[in-house]
C-alpha cells in the first residue's frame, strides 16, 4: 500500500495510491487507521507533501556502504553510526533544498528511509521489523565543508531543507529487490542495490532503540551508496528507489 501526504484545496490530508488516483483518508494512518472518506482525487490535482514529519527526529546511520566509506577516507564502522537531524530539516518532493550562504559546497546522499510505526525502545532485531509503519526515500544533504570544519555532523547535515523525504510511503517493500539510484540533472551519480547496506534495517532499529526511544512518526535514513557530490543553486537532485518512485527536488541559494 502506498500512502501519500497531500495539500489539497487548502488542507492537507492523507491518501492512499490507487492508479493516478488518491483514496482520501479519515486521517493520518499511523495514528488514525486506513478508514477512507470515499472521497477521490486525481492525483494531477494535488501538491504532494514530505509523506511524514517526524514527530520527534531523524536517525541516520553514516558509512553504511563499504564503497562509500572508503570514498569518505575511512573504513566502515563495526556498529551503526549513528547521528541525529532536526525535524525542521524535512521537505517533500518538488520542495527547493536551500543552499546556507554558510557553505560553499553542498553535497547530495541519497537513501532509503524507514519510517517507524510503533514505541521502539531495546527492539531485538528479529522483531525489529515489527515496528516499521513503511519506507520512503530521502536525501541526506550535507554542507560537506562545514562538516569538516565543525569535526561533527550536528550543524552540516541539519540546515533546514537538508532532509527532503518523498514522494511516498510504502507498507509493503523488498529491499532485496531495490537499486539505490541518484542522479544530478538527469546524469548517474551514485547507484548499488538497498542490500549492500552494511547494517540492515533490522540491525540499526535495534541498535538505535538500545539508546533511545523511537517513536511512531521518526524517520531513519539507512545510510548512502558511493558517489556523493556537490550540488549548485539551479541543479535538479533526483533520488530513485526501485519499488518507492522518485524524489525530486531543485536547488536554490539563500
Amino acid at each position: 500500500m502506498r500512502i501519500a501526504r497531500f495539500s489539497h484545496q487548502d488542507a492537507i490530508k492523507y491518501g492512499i495510491v490507487d492508479g493516478s488516483e488518491l483514496v482520501v483518508l479519515a486521517g493520518d494512518p499511523m495514528f488514525a487507521g486506513f478508514d477512507t472518506t470515499g472521497e477521490r482525487v486525481p492525483l494531477a490535482d494535488v501538491a504532494l507533501l514530505a509523506p511524514v514529519i517526524p514527530r520527534s527526529k531523524v536517525v541516520c546511520v553514516g558509512k553504511n556502504y563499504h564503497d562509500h566509506a572508503a570514498e569518505m577516507g575511512g573504513e566502515a564502522p563495526a556498529a551503526p553510526l549513528l547521528f541525529l537531524k532536526p525535524n525542521t530539516a524535512v521537505i517533500g518532493p518538488g520542495d527547493a533544498i536551500v543552499r546556507p550562504p554558510q557553505s560553499q559546497r553542498t553535497d547530495f546522499e541519497g537513501e532509503l528511509a524507514v519510517v517507524i510505526g510503533r514505541i521502539a525502545k531495546n527492539v531485538p532485531t528479529e522483531k525489529a521489523l515489527d515496528y516499521v509503519f513503511g519506507y520512503t526515500i530521502a536525501n541526506d544533504v550535507t554542507a560537506r565543508d562545514l562538516q569538516y570544519a565543525d569535526g561533527q555532523w550536528a550543524r552540516a547535515k541539519g540546515f533546514d531543507t537538508f532532509c527532503p523525504l518523498g514522494p511516498a510511503i510504502e507498507t509493503e517493500f523488498d529491499i532485496d529487490a531495490a537499486q539505490v539510484t541518484t542522479r544530478l540533472n538527469g546524469e548517474v551519480k551514485q547507484q548499488a542495490p538497498a542490500s549492500d547496506m552494511i547494517h540492515s534495517v533490522s540491525d540499526i532499529i535495534a541498535y538505535a532503540s538500545a539508546a533511545f526511544t523511537l517513536l511512531p512518526g521518526d524517520v531513519i535514513l539507512t545510510g548512502t551508496p558511493a558517489g556523493v557530490g556537490p550540488f549548485e543553486a539551479g541543479d535538479a537532485v533526483e533520488v530513485e528507489i526501485t519499488g518507492l518512485g522518485i524524489l525530486r527536488n531543485t536547488a536554490r541559494n539563500a
